[in-house]
């Protein structure tokens, strides 16, 4: 799988969509008097890594790597335990592994990974495996007095669902980092009305809501076309 020249196998509308949201977080980062660089960095490492993972590209989950680390250093700051936890235990891990995992299985030598179809057996221990990360994490959070810990909880829940579904490379990863992404904005909504200086992650994870609806999109486009379905 090569690495080279990604940049240029974005479409218009792909270039315009990271674009936008470079624009988005750096303008956030404006106006609320730039103070967090770090935050500045995570974001605009985190839109770039989507635009790439959306195209099924291992670049993304690379950068993904990169932004986890990132992320879960802000995170513990603010005492986000959740999300450093989360971050730095779970997605940062299973993102390396997705790097194998996807360098190991390229679409006929391409740069675009090979989509896959789970079995009913994966799905339901993949659920089952949700269900048991939640319990303990709600009782770890709640243990180092974790801020919104219900929030907190609900985003270790679909955090984990997104990496599974990530490293299972399914479509359906990015529904659930969609929904991760909701989840997150809601708890760096709460920060920001303490220290305006995280705004610019607000905006970070509502650009990634809009760059995750269209992964959904295009992995769904490359799952028909890697069939040989026409696409129109």
């Amino acid at each position: 799988m090569r690495f080279r020249n990604s940049f240029k196998d974005l479409t218009k509308f792909e270039m315009s969509l990271w674009f936008i949201s470079l624009f988005v977080v750096i303008l956030s980062f404006v106006f609320s008097k730039g103070g967090d660089y770090m935050t500045l960095a995570a974001s605009l490492i985190g839109v770039t890594a989507l635009i790439f993972v959306a195209k099924g590209y291992v670049i993304g989950q690379v950068l993904t790597v990169v932004f986890a680390l990132f992320y879960g250093i802000i995170s513990f700051f603010f005492r986000y335990y959740g999300e450093m936890l989360t971050y730095m235990c779970m997605t940062a891990p299973i993102a390396v592994m997705a790097v194998v995992s996807w360098i190991r299985h390229p679409f006929e030598g391409t740069k675009e990974v090979e989509v896959r179809k789970m079995d009913r057996k994966e799905v339901l221990g993949m659920f089952a495996l949700s269900i048991a990360v939640t319990v303990v994490f709600y009782f770890i959070l709640g243990a180092l007095d974790t801020a919104n810990l219900f929030f907190s909880t609900i985003s270790v829940t679909t955090s984990f669902l997104a990496c599974y579904l990530t490293y299972m490379r399914n479509p359906f990863y990015a529904l659930a980092y969609a929904a991760n992404d909701i989840v997150l904005i809601v708890l760096w909504i709460l920060a920001s009305i303490e220290d305006i200086s995280y705004l610019p992650m607000i905006f970070c994870f509502v650009m990634f809501f809009a760059n995750d609806i269209y992964g959904f999109y295009n992995w769904k486009r490359m799952e028909r076309r890697q069939k040989g379905e026409n696409l129109r």
